[in-house]
């Protein structure tokens, strides 16, 4: 059987590249026969994140990020990477992260939408990383039958990349409450 054939058009546009392409499986039983499958892929411009707090570790992560909240020890300002620069993506491609508050009894998230034109960055503080965008989800008041201090609430993060705009939603999966915004390619 012959392997697909993969066809690269590239074309140029104000925004980052994209690039087509076409795949032509050759069907076995009807070698006359193929399908076409047409995938839009664009290069990212910037590494785009959230900013998180992850618990510190001693060695790793430098002293200047030590946050200590109820008794434990947090790593302030990391990057958590949806996709970084150069990297492909599909159009319509989603990104999905998940994420708990920071303590329990939380009544607002505000999730920080992060781009750099590097592709190392592991702080928000480092240099070349901007804030271009963030969403703000309000909770309600602790869940029916969790005891207090255990919630674990999840909040799911997204980004779906388009032709010029990368879409940005927070689910909380316990209210299934949604906030959304837009990141334009061309404007960052």
């Amino acid at each position: 059987m012959t392997s697909p054939t993969i066809l690269t058009n590239r074309r140029s546009l104000s925004s980052p590249q994209v690039h087509t392409h076409t795949v032509a499986p050759c069907s076995k039983h009807f070698p006359s026969t193929f399908t076409l499958l047409q995938v839009r892929v664009r290069r990212c411009p910037l590494t785009y994140g959230v900013g998180v707090l992850n618990r510190f570790v001693e060695g790793r992560h430098p002293r200047d990020k030590l946050l200590v909240k109820e008794g434990r020890d947090w790593c302030t300002d990391i990057l958590d990477r949806f996709v970084s620069v150069d990297q492909s993506v599909a159009l319509g491609e989603v990104v999905r992260r998940s994420y708990t508050p920071a303590r329990s009894g939380q009544r607002k998230i505000i999730i920080n939408i992060y781009c750099s034109i590097s592709d190392d960055v592991v702080y928000i503080s480092d240099p070349g990383v901007r804030k271009c965008g963030a969403i703000t989800l309000d909770l309600p008041e602790a869940l029916p039958g969790t005891v207090a201090g255990a919630e674990r609430r999840e909040i799911r993060a997204t980004m779906q990349f388009g032709d010029t705009e990368i879409k940005v939603m927070a689910v909380d999966m316990a209210t299934n409450q949604t906030v959304r915004a837009v990141i334009d390619f061309l404007s960052n």
